[in-house]
């Protein structure tokens, strides 16, 4: 009877040592988890907040705000920049309908098809039309990041320089806002490459 209650208590921590462990690995299952989610919620956060402003720059670019930074680079920047969830929207049917009117506008009634459409079309086109190399592979990896991120300097420097100096983007009344668009550019390379790296 002795040797029956010896190993009821040892079962009883055998198993109490088992629930232990699962809890603990629970436990750091649920940490990893969110703090991949958290990575992974940033840099689509980024890449949205990114798309956005290069959105912007290309409004600001038709107003009166115009700078002499050369905007159609903007396009690949939000091709490669734009949220997943977006470009798939647009990569589907509703692209190509959108990317068929845009050509059917521009080829028939070219009189009709106004100046500020031309970049929004060709990005819907660029979306729609390339191949999977490029909006698979290359979107989602570091290339894709690289790209952006060459532009996003390319784009801040050209800015600095149009404006007479790193001082003057800044004080003029025309260059301040351009210049907050184009460093929130450089925000989404940036934490992808760290996510990436690191």
């Amino acid at each position: 009877m002795w040797k029956r209650t010896g190993f009821e208590e040892e079962a009883v921590q055998l198993i109490n040592s088992d629930f232990r462990d699962l809890s603990l690995a629970a436990n750091r299952l649920a940490h990893h988890a969110i703090k991949l989610g958290g990575i992974g919620f940033g840099a689509s956060f980024f890449g949205l907040f990114a798309a956005i402003a290069a959105i912007y720059l290309l409004i600001l670019d038709r107003t009166n705000w115009k700078t002499n930074i050369l905007t159609a680079l903007l396009i690949p920047y939000i091709f490669f920049s734009l949220p997943s969830l977006i470009f798939d929207v647009f990569r589907g049917e509703l692209g190509k309908w959108i990317a068929a009117v845009a050509v059917v506008l521009r080829l028939f009634l070219p009189r009709h098809f106004p100046d500020w459409l031309e970049l929004p079309g060709a990005l819907i086109l660029l979306i729609v039309v390339a191949p999977s190399l490029i909006a698979s592979t290359f979107r989602d990896n570091i290339v894709g990041v690289v790209v952006c991120l060459i532009i996003a300097c390319y784009l801040l420097q050209e800015h600095i320089r149009a404006s007479g100096g790193f001082r003057n983007s800044f004080t003029k009344a025309h260059g301040i806002s351009n210049s907050i668009g184009i460093i929130l550019l450089l925000v989404y390379p940036i934490w992808a490459l760290v996510v990436i790296l690191f």
